[in-house]
């Protein structure tokens, strides 16, 4: 769709700037430009954040209906959003020219979902360190684990594969490893990618039954299997129910790489890999995999594969928790049948193009890297509920 230039220039700020506001508490007002469904489907959300949903078509044509504008704040900064930076700074330049102080996002929601950053786990005890990596357009969290001249990424993107091999090398590490948890529905893995640059490639062997092609080629691991990272014990801990594979990963000495199984405030679905006749099962297995996990000592450092807009962080800025703290929640104090019951009745909806995802992440669909960015563009929808605690 071609966009009219904006009657009034405006300045445009770019998407890791708008990421620092809202972690940083500021008060940040967002008008968001693009149609209602795609707004409810997915949007910025973070506490000191303020949003509204006017549409482009809105400002279409000589004149605003009244009202369009009610509620729109003339005593501070309104960012405008929209999907790849063009309706919004129209839209913006209209509301510049009607005297609001106002900006643009630079590359829209496409930009926001280009966000990716790394931050030390402070309270992994060694050997080696760890960092987690945090995308928050989808609350995807993945890990780099580095001791000596040796580093592993687990779950990572396709999107930022030159990233991790960036940072290792900041590290002075070389990746060795690139480890799955298990089989993603919501984003297209960089597994493949970064196995054809010299890295060995890990997935759970359960993989192969759902029709993984290329397992002669990847390393399959089971349930207590060990890697070493430099100096570090990397353990698989298999833990299935969001998937039959997924598996967490023990690391060093008081670190729990959860995946889809266990977050700060919530657990993983089940219905992803299951079919509707199966999914009660996935549910049982998914309630014995956290009785399992929850076994293990209160002071294990949980490190999870997502988080929620409502998710705190941690005092190092990790979506990190001691399991001690994260076995409060109320869900994992349910009876097994309350729990299948509770996690099935409060099902989201499934993260976008999963099917497609899901056979790209077996190997047997290779989209060019545009197509498998945009495939995972949308919201954090691999949990069961975001208020487990309720």
């Amino acid at each position: 769709m071609e966009f009219p230039p904006p009657p009034e220039p405006v300045e445009s700020v770019e998407a890791p700037e708008l990421r620092q506001r809202i972690d940083d508490g500021e008060t940040v007002t967002l008008l968001d430009t693009r149609p209602v469904d795609k707004y409810e489907r997915w949007h910025i959300g973070g506490e000191s954040v303020t949003a509204h949903n006017i549409p482009f078509t809105a400002f279409q044509g000589e004149d605003i209906e009244e009202g369009t504008l009610e509620g729109l704040p003339t005593d501070r900064t309104i960012t405008a959003v929209c999907a790849i930076g063009q309706s919004s700074e129209y839209v913006a330049g209209v509301l510049a020219e009607r005297g609001y102080n106002v900006e643009h996002l630079a590359d829209g929601m496409e930009g926001w979902a280009r966000v990716y950053d790394a931050v030390e786990v402070t309270g992994y005890e060694g050997p080696g360190r760890v960092w987690q990596y945090q995308r928050p357009s989808s609350g995807c969290l993945g890990y780099l684990v580095v001791d000596g001249e040796e580093a592993a990424v687990v779950d990572p993107l396709r999107a930022f594969t030159e990233r991790y091999h960036a940072d290792a090398s900041e590290r002075g590490a070389t990746l060795t490893y690139a480890i799955d948890t298990h089989v993603h529905a919501d984003h297209v893995s960089g597994l493949r990618r970064l196995a054809g640059r010299g890295v060995e490639g890990v997935i759970p062997a359960p993989a192969t039954e759902r029709g993984l092609v290329d397992a002669d080629e990847l390393r399959l691991v089971r349930d207590g299997d060990s890697l070493q990272v430099g100096t570090v014990p990397v353990e698989a801990v298999h833990a299935p129910g969001h998937t039959s594979g997924m598996t967490a990963l023990s690391v060093g000495s008081n670190l729990l790489l959860t995946g889809d199984t266990l977050f700060i405030d919530s657990v993983g679905r089940p219905d992803l890999e299951a079919d509707d006749e199966g999914v009660s099962a996935a549910a049982r297995q998914l309630h014995a995999s956290l009785e399992a996990l929850l076994a293990r000592p209160d002071a294990t450092l949980v490190c999870p594969g997502h988080h929620s807009e409502t998710t705190t962080r941690a005092a190092d800025g990790t979506y990190t928790a001691r399991l001690g703290e994260v076995g409060d929640l109320g869900i994992l104090s349910l009876s097994r049948d309350q729990f299948v019951e509770t996690v099935l009745a409060d099902m989201p909806p499934r993260p976008s193009n999963d099917g497609v995802i899901v056979a790209t992440n077996l190997g047997r669909q290779d989209p060019d890297d545009e197509a498998a960015f945009t495939l995972e563009l949308g919201p954090n929808n691999c949990a069961a509920t975001q208020s487990s605690g309720d």
